[in-house]
């Protein structure tokens, strides 16, 4: 495989993200194969497990701005702070509710392989831009901060810019994914 054609998965793998985790949701929500039919668990842990992820990406957008219509630069602060890709860490956490909440807990350690798969690949093209964007702001950034598992920053890391003033048009900006709870209290409704 040629860099330049590696380099073309990559972007398609970013672009197709999204669609890329349809079809293991498809299958929690169509599946009814070896359902815990623990309401507790699957709509308590599952619901937190959703909210946790949803509360993570509204953070990550009042300091990234992504669909809002604000000047970009590169985001070190609030969660990025901490990890690189706190929106993708959030969106794994609602799939991993959204498991819970169709009852098939024994899909979750599928679910989080497929994201993480998905979102290996989106990020490898996703900091080759960043890289020629930002250049080596982005490589100290980089270097300091990991892509997965957060961490403490240090005292020295960059200040917090203000965000409290973008905190509603973030949320108006995540709210779409509280229509994801609704397909699976139909499937338990109609199961």
């Amino acid at each position: 495989m040629t860099p330049e054609s590696r380099q073309r998965g990559l972007k398609l793998a970013y672009r197709l993200r999204g669609l890329l985790l349809a079809p293991p949701l498809a299958f929690v929500l169509l599946s009814c194969d070896w359902e815990v039919e623990n309401y507790w668990i699957a709509f308590g842990l599952g619901g937190l497990l959703f909210g946790l992820g949803l509360a993570i990406r509204v953070w990550a957008q009042t300091h990234l701005h992504y669909r809002l219509s604000v000047k970009k630069q590169l985001t070190t602060t609030g969660p990025y702070a901490h990890v690189r890709n706190p929106i993708y860490i959030g969106t794994t956490s609602i799939l991993l509710g959204a498991c819970f909440m169709s009852e098939l807990l024994w899909f979750a350690p599928v679910m989080l392989a497929w994201c993480f798969a998905v979102y290996h690949l989106a990020t490898k093209h996703e900091e080759t831009r960043l890289l020629a964007r930002y250049g080596r702001a982005y490589e100290q950034y980089r270097d300091r901060t990991p892509r997965w598992i957060p961490r403490m920053p240090r005292a020295t890391d960059s200040a917090e810019r203000p965000a409290e003033k973008f905190l509603w048009p973030s949320v108006l900006a995540e709210a779409h994914n509280l229509a994801l709870v609704i397909p699976f209290v139909l499937k338990d409704l109609l199961h």
